[in-house]
């Protein structure tokens, strides 16, 4: 029960490494709020999930790139329980796209979540938190990036130095920040994107020989939410299999 007493926020959480990283903390003892931007009945199940288990948890609508929808949800959040200990910034939106068809709108779009959002979610915890750990999903493609990728890479590039310039920033608060940067992993939002022989590929760049999933992610989450974590801050951690480039 390393999270016990707890109230952590996990944003985009209805599915994906969200959901596994929510699912993991109420294990853990957490209190958890279950993000979600469209996807209620999802976000209800991962609630029902956790509190299956003797867990507690609440589903909250809010979409991250709205600075208003940020700030109703840390507030309700404050309501309710007081405090808020742990953040995890994981809500975000992949377009991929050659740069023949790049267009402003999805450009914006990756952009206003991924980053923006992020900032945002970090601004309140920061408001209201007494310490505690902010935690940001970035993404390998930040240093290996995909063939049409160059949009969400960027927007993960920026995740990793936003997480070591936050870290800085917060630290004399007692708030320590790190990222996450998970490799190939399966998530409803990658269906289809691994098959054929660009999974191969992928594949063939992973020494541990598989695709991840958000399970995998999620002990890594937990840890650095933990008092384990202690020591570590500003810190971009791979947890990717190993995988190194795209295999091409």
């Amino acid at each position: 029960m390393k999270l016990k007493d707890k109230v952590a926020i996990v944003t985009g959480a209805s599915k994906g490494i969200g959901s596994g990283i929510a699912k993991e903390f109420g294990k853990a003892g957490a209190t958890v709020i279950v993000n979600y931007s469209s996807s209620k009945d999802d976000a209800d199940k991962i609630v029902g999930e956790i509190q299956s288990k003797g867990g507690k948890a609440i589903a909250i609508k809010a979409d991250m790139s709205k600075s208003a929808d940020v700030k109703l949800m840390f507030d309700k959040v404050k309501s309710e329980f007081g405090t808020v200990d742990i953040l995890v910034n994981n809500a975000g939106k992949a377009v991929f796209e050659m740069i023949d068809d790049l267009t402003e709108e999805a450009f914006h779009e990756q952009f206003n979540l991924n980053v923006l959002g992020y900032l945002l979610a970090a601004k309140e915890f920061a408001r209201q938190a007494k310490g505690g750990s902010i935690i940001n999903i970035s993404s390998i493609l930040s240093t290996d990036p995909y063939l049409a990728s160059s949009v969400y890479a960027a927007t993960k590039g920026a995740v990793d130095t936003i997480t070591l310039a936050l870290a800085r920033e917060l630290g004399p608060r007692k708030i320590r920040v790190n990222s996450i940067l998970p490799g190939h992993t399966n998530t409803p939002a990658t269906a289809g994107n691994f098959d054929g022989e660009l999974g191969e590929k992928l594949i063939a760049g992973t020494p541990l020989g598989r695709f991840g999933e958000p399970e995998d992610i999620a002990p890594l989450a937990l840890f650095l939410a933990s008092d384990d974590a202690h020591w570590v801050t500003g810190e971009s951690i791979r947890a990717s299999g190993g995988a190194r480039g795209v295999g091409y």
